[in-house]
């Protein structure tokens, strides 16, 4: 925990998807705690890892 998210503009490169594909699943992410919030200026950090449970939703 504690390790730094890969930024926006990162994310949308790696998975070729839109910025607000990601911000919908970075604002998800956030919700369920997994990520702290990220501000301008401040990266987002990992809270939590997902348990198996979790991981294997749809």
């Amino acid at each position: 925990m504690g390790a730094i998210f890969p930024s926006a503009s990162a994310l949308c490169a790696r998975f070729d998807v839109a910025r607000p594909t990601v911000s919908k699943a970075l604002d998800k992410l956030q919700a369920v705690g997994l990520l702290a919030e990220g501000k301008q200026g401040k990266r987002r950090t990992v809270l939590a890892l997902p348990s198996r449970e979790e991981s294997s939703k749809p």
